[in-house]
């Protein structure tokens, strides 16, 4: 599980330039965190958050309630 304190600090990398609210994340299914500003989801595997562009722009246009537990 990954801990509050990171959650409390990750931030969408592809967001955070634009200040210091943006790219605020939300805990989904305790395995996505998904950015409130661009939609980009990244998985969390075995409790690491993998926080690239990149892995984010695969599950951009996946509905939330359509995401599975990451492999």
């Amino acid at each position: 599980m990954v801990s509050q304190e990171l959650l409390d600090i990750l931030r969408c990398p592809a967001d955070v330039r634009n200040g210091p609210d943006a790219g605020l994340l939300d805990l989904v299914n305790g395995a996505w965190l998904v950015c409130r500003d661009c939609g980009r989801k990244y998985p969390i595997k075995n409790d690491i958050p993998i926080m690239l562009i990149e892995e984010g722009d695969k599950y951009r246009n996946t509905p939330v309630e359509k995401l599975e537990a990451p492999q």
